[in-house]
Parts: structure tokens; sequence; C-alpha cells
């Protein structure tokens, strides 16, 4: 059956979430880390990942009546906890970051985030007006206020510019250099200003923190991926279920051939890929669909 014009609004990546939202997420995912059976290896930006994660979440609950009606064996919880899986991904990843160097370090910090926070939205504003990248999330982005924000908004902004990158790389004035490095700065920002620190939360449990980041992102991971796959089979004649639930591991950029490979979750993991544009997962010439890996 020939598929029909879709007509969707693409997906496009959001704020991280404030820290207290995500500290609260990874309290409620953490007693679930050590049932996870098989680690996913972090080849990908965590921070960006989580930003594409959590901007695709009303996209697919949108489709949720129809999980129900048409999929009856999906595991809902999947798609109903797949925001808090984000949100616990990104905290476990300030989790694992080093100790920032105290007042001095945080003076650094902000003094190159700010420029670089405008830099980057006014080059995003400049796409939005062509409609290349999402007005209303640049426009939520702008109004973000505040040093927390500031650090969010670095992350969104990578994410945004990161999925589009190969369309834009040759109409921006901005470097894939500024991308990776708003990504890296911003969670060193939010680090640097205490985020990390959630008074009225336990504690996370003692333990390897890089480990727990892997276990966490493993769970966004698998949920994300077999939400996709539902998205693939309810939209298949439309063939809009890339823009719905983008792939976590779309990376552009000038990378070189190996770069980043085994990073423990920063900025700037793997490789590059392709020309960003993706087919839906399971599709002829898609990504291939990850192999299940938790309990």
């Amino acid at each position: 059956m020939p598929r029909s014009k879709p007509n969707t609004k693409k997906s496009s990546p959001a704020k991280p979430g404030a820290p207290s939202e995500a500290a609260k997420a990874f309290a409620l995912v953490e007693p679930e880390l050590d049932d996870v059976r098989e680690v996913v290896p972090i080849n990908v930006d965590v921070p960006r990942a989580v930003s594409v994660a959590i901007g695709a979440v009303p996209h697919l609950q949108a489709l949720r009546p129809r999980f129900v009606e048409e999929l009856p064996k999906h595991p809902l919880s999947q798609l109903d906890k797949l925001q808090t899986y984000a949100l616990a991904a990104w905290y476990a990843h300030l989790l694992a970051l080093p100790a920032s160097g105290g007042q001095d370090a945080l003076k650094g910090l902000l003094e190159e985030a700010a420029p670089l926070r405008e830099d980057l939205l006014v080059a995003a504003e400049a796409l939005a007006h062509k409609g290349i990248v999402d007005a209303q999330r640049v426009a939520e982005i702008r109004r973000g206020h505040g040093h927390l924000d500031t650090a969010n908004d670095l992350v969104a902004l990578a994410a945004l510019f990161g999925e589009v990158w190969d369309a834009v790389k040759n109409r921006t004035t901005v470097e894939w250099a500024d991308v990776e490095r708003a990504s890296r700065l911003g969670p060193e920002l939010l680090v640097a200003l205490g985020a990390r620190q959630q008074p009225g939360l336990p504690a996370p449990k003692a333990g390897d923190a890089a480990e727990r980041r892997a276990r966490a992102f493993t769970l966004l991971v698998n949920a994300y991926d077999a939400c996709r796959r539902a998205a693939s089979y309810l939209r298949w004649n439309e063939g809009d279920a890339d823009a719905i639930a983008p792939s976590l591991f779309a990376r552009g950029g000038g990378r070189k051939p190996g770069a980043g490979k085994n990073n423990a979750g920063g900025g700037g993991e793997g490789e590059g890929e392709g020309d960003g544009a993706s087919a839906a997962p399971g599709a002829p010439g898609g990504e291939p669909l990850l192999e299940p890996s938790v309990a």
C-alpha cells in the first residue's frame, strides 16, 4: 500500500528539566538499576540523547490510545515511564561527572556559558525563521533565565543543532565545536552550581557512578527503542515514525573516524553517522533494532 503524505509535527529536542525533577526521577528508577542484565554501551552524547527523548515523549503519548487498541501486548509501562527514564539518565549523567573546581571554576564556566548560549540562540532563531528548526522550541529556550536555565539551555541547543547539523552546517555561523562544547558545558555548569545536591531526597546508593549512568541510560534506550518500534508499526503507512521519535543515536559533525569511541557518556561520544536522516527502525534502510536488555 502506498504511504500517505504525513501530516505530523516533527519532534524537537527539549530541555532536560530541572535538576530537582531529574533527581526525583532517579530516586524512582534507582531500584531498577540492579535488574539491568545487559548494559547498552554509551557511544552517543548522553545530554543530547536525553533532550531528544524528552522532546519525543508528547508525540509518543499522543499515540497511546492506539498502543492500547492495536498493540495490546506492548508493555505500556515503557511508554508511561519514558519521561522518568530520560530524567533519571540525565541525573545519573550529572552524578558521574567530575567534581567542580569551586567558585573560581564556576565563575569561568558562567563567563563562557552566557555568550555561547546567546550565539547558539541567535543562530537557532535564524534557522527557526526559515522553518528549519522548531520555532516554538527555540522560543521556549529563549525564555529561560538564571544560571540553571542557562545550563539546560546549552544542552537543549546542542541537541537542536545536532539533530539538523548535516542540513545546516553550511548555512550557519555555528561551528560543530560550539555544539559539542555546549553539550559538555551545560552539565559541567550544573555540577558547579550544586545541582547534584537535592535536599529532601534519598542520597544515591554508593557505587560506581559511571556504572549507574550506563544502567540508567540502558533503561532509557530500551524503553525508547520499544516505543519507536511500536510507533513504526502504527505509523507505517504515513512513514513519519522517525519524525515522531528520532533516533537517539543520530549524530552529526566533523568527527575524525573513531573519535570518541568507548567514551563514558560525555559530549562528543561515538562516530559520525550518515546524513542525519534515518528510516524508521527495522524498515529497509533504517537502523537495526536494539536487542532488549532489561528484565
